[in-house]
């Protein structure tokens, strides 16, 4: 298996214990790999370090076979994109110059702006369903529409390596199944090379080449959907009982709990909202 990201023993931490623990893993190229786990097992701490966010007490990132500290920023801003959990811009950020930011790593002091610049944020405009909002202010937008201007920014960076932490945030269940459907055509038509961090472990199954599990800062299992979603496994990771059934049409694993607790872990939005809803 090629891997152009991989990272060897890597242990990263906050100033106290490490969240990530002797971690070593090599992402396949030109597939969708899902990181899941439950919360605080490390998987966006994990994110931002293999993006460079985040530097390691121990342990390398390697990008292209070097260590990814030893690589100029802008070439590793040209090489990989990372939307994180919560972006943040500055109040009156219109949506079509967010996207243009997208555009940064590619121009020079002597050619801040080219058709083929403009050319790539209308298509990441188009590819999010965000055109009609390119004059907008992002601060004026719902939380569906900000979420999808920022995927649309990443898009327009125009790299072969997108690290999406929690890419469905906010969305209702359409959007997240348009966001990901779109997640799946940039890998498949384009070759794009893909890592995610999802909460929703049946779009993880339904959208992922390769899934991997986390839980207290180390890997406990990795491989292909229909291996990885076993009863046993969502028992001792996320405390989970679940019977897990075939897709009729896809073979691929469907995760039905069995008590009511476990609706938060696998729920679409939408039931997940309205069991954190007060009562009326």
């Amino acid at each position: 298996m090629s891997s152009r990201l991989r990272t060897e023993a890597v242990t990263v931490g906050y100033g106290g214990d490490p969240v990530v623990r002797d971690l070593s893993i090599a992402l396949a190229d030109g597939r969708v790999t899902t990181i899941v786990g439950p919360n605080g097992c490390g998987k966006s701490t994990l994110l931002r370090t293999m993006s460079r966010l985040l530097k390691p007490t121990s342990g390398t990132v390697y990008l292209d076979g070097g260590s990814i500290h030893d690589v100029p920023t802008r070439d590793v801003a040209r090489t990989m994109a990372l939307l994180p959990q919560s972006p943040v811009a500055p109040d009156g950020l219109l949506v079509r110059d967010l996207v243009g930011r997208g555009r940064h790593p590619h121009q020079r002091w002597f050619s801040q702006w080219s058709p083929e610049d403009e050319r790539i944020v209308d298509l990441a405009l188009e590819m999010t369903d965000t055109a009609a909002l390119r004059d907008r202010p992002l601060d004026q937008l719902s939380g569906g529409q900000r979420q999808r201007a920022w995927i649309a920014m990443t898009l327009a960076q125009d790299t072969d390596l997108l690290l999406l932490d929690e890419p469905t945030t906010y969305l209702d269940l359409a959007h997240q199944v348009e966001v990901l459907d779109l997640v799946t055509r940039l890998n498949r038509e384009r070759g794009r090379t893909v890592v995610m961090v999802l909460h929703d472990l049946n779009l993880a199954a339904r959208y992922s080449d390769t899934i991997v599990v986390m839980k207290d800062g180390v890997v406990v299992t990795q491989g292909v959907p229909t291996a990885v979603f076993t009863p046993t496994m969502l028992a001792e990771t996320f405390g989970l009982e679940a019977d897990v059934l075939p897709d009729p049409r896809t073979g691929l694993p469907i995760i039905v709990p069995t008590s009511s607790a476990a609706l938060v872990e696998v729920a679409p939005t939408e039931l997940k909202e309205l069991a954190d809803a007060p009562n009326s």
